[in-house]
């Protein structure tokens, strides 16, 4: 199955499990691709003792899973891409809405 999260939060925990469930998926032998929107843009500064969010992007990216980020959003916030998370556009949403089997939000 092709799994497509669309992440908005930028509240620790929430992002944390959004990639954990990412993970999972991938561990069932799914395809899985994040779209980081709005707040989502901010995830790899969310870091806390107990939701280390960048270590569960960093393994989503080891395993095969992609992560995209809102090139609007991160202007907004004057802000760049990053190797983990690459600027991405509305097209880019678009075809993981379009191509994924399910869409899950954050």
């Amino acid at each position: 199955m092709k799994v497509g999260i669309v992440i908005y939060s930028n509240e620790s925990e929430t992002v944390w499990n959004a990639f954990r469930v990412g993970n999972f998926a991938l561990t069932e032998g799914d395809e899985v691709k994040v779209f980081l929107l709005g707040k989502g843009v901010e995830c790899e500064s969310l870091d806390t003792d107990k939701f280390m969010v960048t270590e569960q992007m960093q393994t989503l990216v080891d395993n095969g899973g992609e992560i995209l980020a809102c090139g609007s959003c991160l202007k907004i916030r004057q802000s760049g891409g990053s190797e983990m998370c690459p600027l991405s556009t509305m097209n880019d949403l678009y075809e993981l809405i379009t191509g994924s089997d399910r869409v899950v939000t954050f």
